[in-house]
Parts: C-alpha cells; sequence; structure tokens
C-alpha cells in the first residue's frame, strides 16, 4: 500500500506516517523505484498500536520499546530476552495503560459532569426558574467558619 490509502486506513496524517518513518518507529516495508513508500498489512497493524498509545500519552522511547517487545514475541526480530521476561515487560505496558485508561475515564467524569451542569445552568437560566447558584462552600472554609 502506498501512503495515501495507509492515512486514509489508520487515520494519521502522511506527515504523521512520516514522522513515525523519521523516529524509526515504524518503516516502510519497502520503497518503489521511484522511492515512494510502501507499506504491508504489519505496518499498518503497528501504526495502529501507536495510534491506540498515543492518546495515553505513551512517549515515543515508551513506543518504540513495546513495538520491539511484541517484534520479539512474534518472532520478527532475533531477542535474546526469554520469551518469560517479554510477557513481563508486555504486563508493564498493559499495567500501564490500564493505569491511564482509569486516569482518562476520571478526566472524562469530570468533564461530562461540567458539561451537565453548564446545560442545566443553561437550561434554567432560559426559562428565568433559577437564579445563578452560590459558590459551594470549601471544607476548609467550613471548618473554619
Amino acid at each position: 500500500m502506498q501512503i495515501g490509502e495507509v492515512a486514509e486506513r489508520v487515520g494519521y496524517s502522511f506527515r504523521t506516517i512520516r514522522y513515525y518513518d523519521e523516529m524509526g518507529l515504524v518503516t516502510p516495508s519497502a520503497r518503489t523505484p521511484g522511492g515512494f513508500r510502501l507499506y504491508t498489512e504489519l505496518d499498518v497493524y503497528r501504526l495502529l498500536v501507536l495510534k491506540r498509545m498515543k492518546p495515553l500519552d505513551f512517549s515515543l522511547d515508551e513506543m518504540r520499546e513495546l513495538l520491539g517487545i511484541l517484534d520479539a514475541l512474534d518472532g520478527r526480530v532475533p531477542s535474546e530476552t526469554p520469551r518469560e521476561e517479554l510477557f513481563d515487560q508486555l504486563d508493564t505496558f498493559r499495567a500501564a495503560a490500564d493505569a491511564r485508561v482509569e486516569k482518562l475515564r476520571d478526566k472524562l467524569t469530570m468533564a461530562e459532569e461540567f458539561a451537565q451542569r453548564l446545560r442545566d445552568e443553561a437550561a434554567g437560566r432560559s426559562d428565568g426558574s433559577s437564579p445563578a447558584p452560590e459558590a459551594p462552600v470549601l471544607r476548609e472554609d467550613a471548618a473554619a467558619g
């Protein structure tokens, strides 16, 4: 596949795909005689792994490390690391992903509550039935007063 088809399938821009190539994360499997990048299904899979890691704020080094672990486990690259250790490393990434997902869930819950509060406030003001809410009393203020 050429970069345009890959970009469409993965949902990345050409620029992002080229950047990951420059960083050595996903190198095209081949090039045409004219120098155009050619990608395989495995390359698309690797880009999708990166796409799933990005919202969890994994660094480029962490992305590179995980791709290396996956490559070693699948036998695509030779590895002197015992398989059991590779699975332990994979489990460390899984635990990190789980923790980051939980943080995102917390942020999403807070954002949804905020958006609902704004909707409620807008609905209350549009029908004139509700004055602006008073500022909540903070626990520290309540204890002091």
